[in-house]
C-alpha cells in the first residue's frame, strides 16, 4: 500500500521539500514542467491541500482547464491525465502504448471521463507524459 506523503496540511509544498522526496526523479519533474512551460502559453501551476484524499496535490492549468494533476507516491511522483469519453477514439488511435490506451479503457469512469496515469520512472514516462500533455493542450 501506498505511503500517504504530503498528509500534512500546515506544510505547503515546496520545490526543495518535493525533490527531497522524489530523489534522483527531480529531472524528470523538472523537464516535464520546462516542456508543459516552452511549448504553451498562459500555464498555471498550483498546490492544494485535498481534505478528501488528506494530500497535498499538484495541478498544471491552461486558463481555468486542467493539464494534469501529480501525486507524490513512494519515492517518485504520479502524473494524472483526465480525458473526456468522447475523445476515446482520438486516444486509441494516436501513437500511445498499447499499456496505456487499455489503461484509458478500464479506468472507471467520473463525470464523463477516465484516467491515464503515469507513475515517472524513467525518459520513456517522460515521452509518453508530453504526448499526453499535447493531446490534453489539443483537445
Amino acid at each position: 500500500m501506498e505511503t500517504n506523503i504530503l498528509s500534512d496540511e500546515s506544510v505547503k509544498p515546496t520545490d526543495e521539500l518535493v525533490f527531497s522526496i522524489i530523489g534522483d526523479r527531480e529531472l524528470l519533474w523538472r523537464q516535464t514542467m520546462s516542456y508543459l512551460n516552452d511549448n504553451n502559453k498562459d500555464i498555471s501551476e498550483e498546490w492544494k491541500y485535498y481534505k478528501d484524499v488528506k494530500s497535498w496535490l499538484f495541478r498544471a492549468l491552461k486558463k481555468k482547464k486542467t493539464i494534469f494533476w501529480v501525486r507524490l507516491v513512494d519515492d517518485t511522483f504520479r502524473i494524472a491525465f483526465w480525458f473526456a469519453e468522447k475523445l476515446e477514439p482520438i486516444l486509441l488511435q494516436s501513437d500511445l502504448p498499447e499499456r496505456l490506451k487499455e489503461e484509458y479503457k478500464k479506468a472507471k469512469s467520473f463525470n464523463n471521463s477516465r484516467c491515464i496515469y503515469i507513475d515517472m520512472q524513467d525518459s520513456g514516462d517522460l515521452q509518453h507524459v508530453k504526448k499526453l500533455i499535447d493531446l490534453k493542450i489539443k483537445y
